[in-house]
């Protein structure tokens, strides 16, 4: 319940929006690990998988800090149709394909697209981004976007 409130009361913040496809219990006090599909909402045929922890009631009862959430994610994105490549940042800094906050206000977790032209390959940076501390959780994926014969 938690989550679907804090889903929407984010969903004007949201480039993309994720659908829930997995959720593993990690322990008796609730805590979870959530995986979400994201489908890029400029590079059609692209889907990310995102897997998180959310904490469970237990855990914040007994450990306080009732509003915040590890940062910590794993991802993996992979050509899950044809590929069509819409009006996307080409910058060095790419552009936010998903994003979710982590804490009531300050800590979110955003997934970022780079284009990467030298190699033809788009790129998924899943990191953490908070509005004091930078933080070195990051993960990547990428999907090349090789054609046999050119």
């Amino acid at each position: 319940m938690h989550r679907a409130l804090t889903l929407a009361a984010l969903l004007p913040l949201t480039p993309a929006c994720a659908e829930q496809v997995g959720e593993i219990g990690v322990d008796w006090v609730g805590n979870d690990i959530v995986v979400e599909a994201i489908a890029d909402p400029d590079v059609a045929g692209v889907t990310c998988h995102i897997a998180y922890f959310d904490r469970g009631f237990i855990d914040r009862l007994s450990k306080g800090n009732w509003f915040e959430d590890p940062s910590n994610a794993s991802i993996a994105c992979r050509q899950t149709g044809p590929i069509e490549i819409g009006d996307i940042d080409r910058s060095e800094g790419g552009e936010d394909v998903f994003r979710t906050s982590r804490s009531i206000i300050l800590k979110s977790l955003r997934v970022k697209r780079i284009w990467d032209e030298a190699n033809r390959t788009l790129i998924y940076v899943a990191h953490a981004a908070e509005l004091t501390d930078g933080s070195a959780k990051v993960a990547i994926s990428t999907v090349p976007l090789y054609t046999p014969g050119e």
